[in-house]
């Protein structure tokens, strides 16, 4: 391990399944990080292909954590974070480059914030880089979240650092210390919005996210994941949120949207019947209702650590139906 005197150890941690052709090029982007005091993890959920192997072969100073089996995106991270020694704590997709001052960026904006517990990076698309992905999470009114800036063509209006709601998952960094007392991410959700649990979670407890704008990555989305799994996930775990995490004064208000959202999102399914991403979307939903019973015990948990005023939560959400910056 190194020295790192006065700045912060940063592991990074990358959840892989079969991502034999995608990690030279995440690993070798890390390799080329301006900022020395990192610490790199690959979390292999039982991968079959050539990862193993070529880890060993190619990267023997990236620390390995090699699962017997796939736990899902969540399931990954946790396992890398539970053996990592840095102080902040950083998620990235498989399937993503890394400007090679992202990580100093990522530790900058969260010097400058020390109220932040996350910080979340401006997402490029790989194939198209004058347009985004992410420049972070949103989460609306009516319980539906979002990527600020998704296909949309990148510019000044997402040059600044700013506060938002959460940190995208593929590429988010956590202080250790909040994820000591909120918790690391909820496995069950497997994958798909698990960050967006994990960004309740911690504005609950008081923890901010900040936006940075020069913390720079460019992900191939969907290379690895996506299809009807992805639907079946999202349709599921949207609502897994809602049930656990949506603050109550808010839902009081707000749960005529709330329904009407999840009623349009079962309609439209219904009407793309034919289409297996629409089906499994509206099985997700359908399986999210047979987990109600823990869902609701764990909310119990979850709203005994709000430290935060309803205005305050207010403010960080977006307005219904805008799906554009949050």
């Amino acid at each position: 391990m190194p020295d790192v005197g006065h700045e912060p150890l940063v592991s990074v941690v990358i959840p892989n399944w079969n991502g034999e052709n995608f990690l030279p090029l995440c690993l070798d982007s890390l390799g080329r990080q301006t900022y020395p005091y990192l610490e790199v993890i690959v979390a292999d959920n039982g991968s079959t292909d050539g990862s193993l192997a070529l880890l060993a072969r190619d990267y023997p100073d990236v620390k390995v954590v090699a699962l017997a089996e796939n736990r899902g995106y969540a399931g990954g991270v946790n396992a890398g974070f539970r053996v990592a020694a840095g102080q902040i704590l950083v998620a990235f997709n498989n399937d993503a480059e890394a400007d090679r001052h992202w990580i100093e960026e990522l530790v900058a904006a969260l010097d400058r914030h020390p109220e932040a517990g996350m910080a979340t990076s401006r997402v490029r698309l790989f194939d198209r880089r004058d347009h985004l992905h992410t420049a972070g999470d949103y989460y609306r009114l009516d319980g539906i979240p979002g990527n600020r800036g998704v296909w949309q063509p990148d510019g000044p209006d997402y040059d600044e650092e700013r506060w938002v709601f959460g940190a995208a998952g593929v590429a988010a960094a956590y202080r250790r210390a909040m994820l000591d007392e909120i918790g690391l991410l909820d496995e069950s959700f497997v994958s798909y919005l698990e960050d967006i649990d994990l960004s309740w979670r911690a504005q609950l407890a008081g923890y901010r996210c900040i936006y940075a704008p020069r913390a720079i990555v460019y992900q191939m989305v969907s290379a690895t994941g996506g299809g009807a799994t992805a639907s079946f996930f999202v349709g599921r775990n949207t609502i897994f949120v809602i049930v656990k995490d949506y603050p109550t004064l808010l839902l009081r208000r707000y749960w005529p949207s709330v329904l009407r959202a999840q009623c349009r999102i079962a309609w439209e399914a219904l009407r793309a019947w034919r289409g297996a991403a629409a089906r499994a979307r509206l099985r997700g939903q359908l399986a999210a209702i047979l987990h109600l019973p823990r869902l609701l015990c764990q909310r119990r948990a979850v709203q005994r650590t709000c430290r935060v005023t309803d205005d305050y939560l207010s403010s960080i959400l977006t307005p219904l139906f805008d799906e554009t910056s949050g």
